[in-house]
């Protein structure tokens, strides 16, 4: 079941540096969020604070609430890897496990997940390549490498294997960057697909794909090299591509910086 994110007061840090500092926002269930703003503003820092990946990196922390309906995530015994189950991820570039087969790959989660039938396995892995817009590509070479794909596929292998787990977000950086211009179509018609089911946060550098494919728009900025990025506004998407509240976003979706 799709669940709502509550941010509050959330700074992260590498070491000593402060990467973004103080943002607070919602993402509500079913549906689709994107972050946008210019390189280096923190967004790809702030996605991976939601499933605790950024605490991966040595030194890194976290300061402030994320709220999985009524679940501090960074609560005391809260286990990440049990986070990482419920928010999922896909990264920039398709990262499919390279030694195994395309059915292995989507099977993966599910398997480190505990022990799961033969016959349900079989299932769930269609269910989720299915639910990629994969099934009808990859159904008659599933034992073949999963790395053997285009890489639009590629993309859309990594989808079915983070949704085979089924969690309730779906959190995506800049999953398209790395294809081509009818991959990108293909995730984007996917993204609307999913959002039925899942509550979806995505990280872009193309504002036409944040006004095709989210329901809101989150933009972040900083004010000056070396300074945490903030969050400068969060709004309905039609409303921060046609009439936005600042006038650094204003500025940023017309293309006068960034």
């Amino acid at each position: 079941m799709a669940k709502r994110i509550d941010v509050s007061g959330l700074s992260a840090y590498y070491g000593k540096f402060k990467a973004i500092e103080d943002i607070s926002m919602t993402v509500e269930p079913r549906s689709v969020t994107a972050f946008i703003g210019p390189s280096g503003c923190g967004k790809s820092t702030f996605i991976r604070t939601l499933n605790r990946m950024h605490e991966v990196t040595t030194g890194a922390r976290v300061e402030g609430k994320v709220r999985l309906d009524d679940e501090d995530l960074y609560g005391q015994g809260v286990d990440p890897v049990a986070v990482r189950r419920v928010v999922g991820m896909v990264f920039q570039r398709p990262n499919p496990f390279p030694t195994m087969s395309i059915y292995e790959n989507v099977a993966a989660g599910l398997k480190l997940n505990g022990k799961v039938r033969k016959s349900e396995l079989d299932g769930i892995v269609e269910k989720s390549l299915k639910g990629a817009n994969l099934w009808n590509e990859v159904k008659d070479r599933l034992n073949r490498p999963g790395a053997g794909l285009s890489g639009g596929q590629q993309q859309r292998l990594c989808i079915a294997r983070a949704i085979a787990v089924e969690p309730q977000v779906l959190l995506m950086d800049e999953p398209c960057s790395a294809l081509d211009p009818i991959s990108t179509l293909a995730i984007e018609d996917l993204i609307g697909e999913l959002k039925e089911r899942f509550t979806i946060v995505i990280v872009t550098h193309n504002m036409q794909q944040a006004a095709r494919v989210s329901d809101r728009t989150a933009f972040f900025n900083l004010s000056a090299v070396g300074q945490p990025g903030r969050l400068i506004e969060i709004d309905e998407t039609e409303r921060i591509f046609s009439n936005p509240s600042v006038k650094a976003t204003e500025d940023y979706v017309s293309g006068r910086f960034g």
